[in-house]
């Protein structure tokens, strides 16, 4: 289940520091090695606010997933992040997957998913807690939240307590069934919404159980639909005259809103769609075939595609068939066509055949794997993997920013920062003075 300033990292934690904390990285530096800009200027203070996002203050009360990648999105497009997290542990993704330099260090996944945010560290339980809280809700434009529903509610944190200071608040709240309904305090993880919202039934082949998609794909469906949600939110309270709102999402609705037509198709022809491999159903052709070193997927399902498709396979007896012309006289013969594709690639190998295909505009690609990725010209040329440095000198490639906006690009001003780096100075911020700030941390509040 997946569970406002904005400036540079102005100040080092006191103690030892995780070799994935607080640092500034290089921006811009493709993996291949092209130079741009470097952010070394954030260091010296806040840099101005640019993006498109710019102003929008987001208080991030979420842990792993969903929540904390819909407001890493927002983050990365200008938006001004402060992430409250737990002050002895923080948020668990940083001790996920693999860690850097080696058992007691940080989650690499870390400097994705926490880029451009300040780490504030609140005990959500404490009611000295519970006010900062409060304070920095006021400020701020957007909440985004991925509690169990009620958790909130029980801390004086809910939509009615914060919006009753800040009608204009929009709170992105994500959960596994939503905020309503009989199951809306089961716990929900990316993988139950998977399942509940159909994805899982229809994946794989049919003579094996539902495998699971190797990404937690569930959460970052729903974080994208949180994003989505929040920027609806904002234009109509920006451009509308309306209030704010609350944004309900729930993990396997969002799975569901992708399921294409498999409602009307239940609803009106009774089908119920199955597994069917690597094929895609009622669309043909659409699959993945082995050629003499490996797979490659072939997306011949548009008519013109189909025949230029069988004419560089040499069955120009299939492109011409009046009865193969279009999809629906495909479909019925979904296994004739693959067979005389599949004939086709298994005599090449994967460079033969691709060359083949992209020479007679049929969309065609080996299957990537990231290292694939890396060496890809297309990844290169578009810069999608940049270069930055973590604190202990290591370099790191990052993902970079997606969607691409022409005149207001998003971008990563520092990775993720140390556990609670940027507490002293947002409550400075709030009117808390340095003996406020020691007793705070002193009782176990921050």
């Amino acid at each position: 289940m997946s569970k406002s300033s904005k400036s540079s990292e102005s100040s080092k934690p006191s103690g030892p520091s995780m070799p994935l904390e607080s640092a500034l990285p290089h921006r811009g530096e493709s993996a291949a090695g092209t130079a741009s800009e470097n952010a070394s200027q954030a260091a010296a203070g806040a840099p101005p606010a640019r993006g498109a996002l710019a102003g929008v203050k987001v208080l991030e009360l979420g842990t792993l997933i969903a929540g904390p990648f819909a407001a890493r999105m927002l983050g990365e497009f200008g938006a001004q992040v402060i992430k409250i997290e737990d002050p002895q542990h923080g948020d668990p993704l940083r001790k996920w997957r693999k860690l850097h330099p080696d058992a007691a260090g940080t989650s690499l996944w870390w400097a994705v998913q926490a880029r451009n945010k300040k780490s504030v560290t609140i005990n959500l339980k404490a009611p000295e807690g519970q006010a900062i809280v409060r304070k920095l809700a006021a400020q701020a434009d957007i909440v985004v939240e991925n509690f169990r529903p009620g958790l909130l509610e029980r801390f004086g944190l809910g939509y009615e307590a914060l919006s009753a200071e800040n009608p204009g608040l929009v709170m992105v709240r994500l959960s596994g069934y939503g905020q309503t309904g009989p199951y809306r305090d089961r716990p929900g993880f990316g993988a139950i919404a998977e399942s509940m919202g159909g994805l899982r039934h229809i994946t794989g082949y049919p003579d094996l159980p539902p495998p699971r998609i190797g990404i937690s794909i569930g959460d970052s469906i729903a974080a994208l639909h949180g994003v989505i949600g929040a920027m609806m939110a904002l234009h109509h309270r920006n451009v509308n005259g309306g209030r704010g709102q609350v944004v309900d999402v729930a993990l396997y609705e969002a799975v569901f809103n992708l399921m294409e037509s498999v409602v009307p198709e239940y609803s009106v022809a009774g089908m119920v769609r199955e597994r069917t491999g690597a094929s895609l159903p009622g669309i043909v052709p659409s699959n993945t075939y082995a050629c003499a070193d490996g797979m490659i997927v072939v997306g011949g399902n548009s008519d013109p595609i189909f025949r230029r498709l069988m004419y560089a396979i040499g069955r120009a007896d299939l492109a011409e068939d009046p009865a193969l012309a279009h999809n629906d006289g495909r479909v019925p013969r979904t296994q004739e066509i693959d067979e005389a594709i599949g004939a086709w690639t298994r005599e090449r190998r994967i460079d033969e055949a691709l060359a083949v295909l992209q020479g007679a505009d049929v969309p065609a690609s080996r299957i990537y794997t990231v290292a694939d990725m890396f060496a890809d010209p297309q990844f290169i040329a578009r810069q999608m993997i940049q270069r930055h440095t973590l604190p202990d000198g290591t370099p790191i490639d990052l993902p970079n920013i997606t969607p691409k906006l022409s005149d207001t690009p998003g971008e990563t001003q520092w990775l993720g920062p140390a556990l609670g780096a940027h507490t002293d100075e947002v409550l400075a911020q709030l009117g808390y003075d340095a003996g406020q700030i020691k007793t705070l941390r002193e009782n176990g509040v921050i």
